[in-house]
């Protein structure tokens, strides 16, 4: 620990965030103010309904409760810090804060990856394997994949951190981002980077490539079984229940690929901000929405809650 404090003569970062234009970032501040609004209580919504209806107590929607919680936690890490620094003065973070910021933002993303690819998992099963979904599914095997996902991304998260904290800090402290993100916090260390973006890459291989190469692979093996199905209605309802999470794996994994996948010296710096946006902001905001407006077992769950409540 103390060789990692001895290199660090940055006190704090400042962030040059989406725009320096007073105007712009009033009115960008009263929009994300209301994504982030919006993502909170949608998600907290989509937990509620699942809660309260006994028809969702099934693992799809056991998965759906994590990745709602976990909207919750990745965009309540950056979006208040942002919204802070665009009415603020100082557009500043301590390096402590940077680090903490840092470390449960790519946590909370790798988690991402990890139970879109879970959840991918879960349909795959329930369409191809029907008989045997109860067997496989199970609930020990739902905590299982669910505290694989959360634990092995803590740690992975952990590793990045650590050897991106440990190189020298001792010049610039301008940040060219919204938040503190790895790729952007490593073009102001003071050193050769090349070791530390090679373990970056390398974790983003295994924990955001092999994910959704078991996300492709299980849909291809879905739309197989789909093809054979005699039935138009068992076709519909079984392409159904993948419409939504093929809608944010889409959104979350274009986004993610796009920003971690590829080498640093390559990545536009203003075009990643926007990508960051994407990932950290609209796509928690419209998660809730997807699942509700286009799964019709929430929908009917929603009307079934909102209809006790007259009562």
């Amino acid at each position: 620990m103390d060789k990692i404090k001895m290199n660090f003569t940055v006190t704090e970062f400042i962030f040059l965030g989406l725009s320096s234009d007073p105007k712009t970032r009033i009115i960008l501040f009263v929009l994300f103010l209301f994504f982030y609004v919006l993502s909170v209580a949608g998600n907290i919504v989509i937990i509620t309904i699942i809660q309260l209806e006994p028809r969702l107590q099934t693992p799809m929607y056991f998965f759906l409760t994590h990745l709602s919680f976990l909207d919750i936690c990745y965009t309540s890490t950056n979006v208040p810090q942002m919204l802070s620094n665009m009415v603020g003065r100082k557009q500043t973070i301590p390096f402590s804060s940077c680090a903490t910021q840092m470390y449960f933002s790519l946590s909370f993303g790798m988690i991402e990856c990890m139970l879109l690819g879970v959840m991918a998992y879960d349909r795959y099963v329930a369409i191809c394997r029907p008989l045997r979904y109860t067997v496989i599914m199970d609930q020990n095997t739902c905590l299982q994949l669910a505290a694989i996902s959360w634990s092995s991304s803590f740690l992975s998260s952990m590793v990045i951190n650590v050897l991106t904290l440990s190189l020298p800090y001792c010049g610039p402290n301008v940040l060219n981002h919204f938040f503190c993100e790895v790729p952007s916090v490593l073009r102001l260390a003071c050193t050769d980077t090349s070791l530390t973006e090679l373990v970056v890459f390398i974790f983003s291989i295994i924990i955001v490539f092999i994910p959704f190469l078991l996300i492709v692979v299980s849909y291809v093996r879905i739309l197989h079984s789909v093809l054979r199905m005699q039935s138009a209605s068992g076709r519909y309802k079984a392409l159904s229940t993948c419409a939504s999470h093929l809608t944010v794996v889409t959104l979350f994994y274009g986004t993610a690929i796009f920003m971690y996948m590829r080498p640093q010296s390559k990545s536009s710096r203003a075009g990643g901000k926007v990508i960051a946006v994407f990932y950290t902001v609209v796509t928690p905001m419209l998660n809730p929405l997807i699942y509700s407006l286009r799964n019709q077992d929430v929908k009917g769950a929603l009307r079934r809650v909102l209809a006790k409540q007259r009562k």
